[in-house]
């Protein structure tokens, strides 16, 4: 029998994909220093490093933004390049230095180590969708490209349900796609309080993929992980009802 939640036993596994089994940051830093290859690196940064520091800072930042509801998806995206640059581009000028910078971006996508093994150990005993605070129409082609799409039943992304982790609402719509309770569904992701205390608050079993292991606390009620090869045996830890291990 697998872990239990709350009134009933974890049925199904929502995942995050940016960072937890997607290596979000290595692609967008490798990314990024190919595009300052080919575009330049802007004069007021003087370094790549720097430059590619600056955009994490910048993209964090517009992130947030969106996540928050202030702006939309094309929005933010748009202000990431005119900050990075600082220069006062127009939509166009603006989406086709992004879209140069995609195809550099893409070119180094890839999967954690961890990810398909996981997947694998996991796909007889669980159900999977995502549930991301980004747009389907990206993730949906990131998952295809990276070829795990048919693992997942369904893909909810934050710009087509209008809100965002860490509300409930955007969790309880990931259950309603599932037709399953909160408390019969895990949820994975790398950020401990979007993620897994959004989860824990909205009923489902919150888990924190904790990929540097600095040993920062969890919050409470959160299950730890420093790596997905450490999911399978979690999700069945209290099977005889003992208590987890993780914390």
């Amino acid at each position: 029998m697998p872990i239990t939640a709350g009134p009933g036993p974890i049925r199904a596994v929502l995942w995050d994909i940016d960072d937890t089994i997607f290596d979000y940051a290595g692609a967008d830093t490798a990314g990024m220093h190919a595009h300052l290859l080919a575009e330049g690196v802007p004069a007021v940064y003087g370094t790549a490093e720097l430059a590619v520091a600056r955009w994490k800072e910048i993209t964090d930042h517009h992130w947030a933004r969106f996540g928050a509801g202030e702006v939309d998806f094309l929005t933010q995206r748009r202000d990431r390049v005119r900050d990075f640059l600082e220069a006062d581009l127009d939509d166009v000028e603006a989406d086709a230095w992004f879209e140069r910078h995609l195809g550099h971006y893409e070119a180094a996508w890839s999967l954690f180590p961890d990810a398909l093994p996981a997947l694998d150990a996991l796909a007889g005993s669980y159900r999977h969708a995502v549930l991301s605070n980004s747009a389907a129409m990206h993730q949906e082609r990131k998952l295809r490209v990276l070829g795990v799409r048919d693992r997942f039943e369904t893909v909810l992304c934050a710009a087509e349900l209008g809100v965002s982790k860490p509300a409930a609402e955007a969790f309880h719509a990931g259950c309603a796609a599932l037709a399953l309770e909160p408390a019969e569904i895990a949820y994975v992701g790398d950020q401990p309080e979007i993620d897994a205390r959004g989860a824990r608050d909205a009923g489902l079993l919150g888990i924190w993929l904790d990929r540097t292991g600095a040993g920062r606390p969890a919050p409470t009620g959160v299950r730890r992980i420093t790596s997905l090869a450490e999911l399978p045996a979690l999700l069945a830890d209290t099977r005889f009802g003992a208590p987890s291990t993780f914390g």
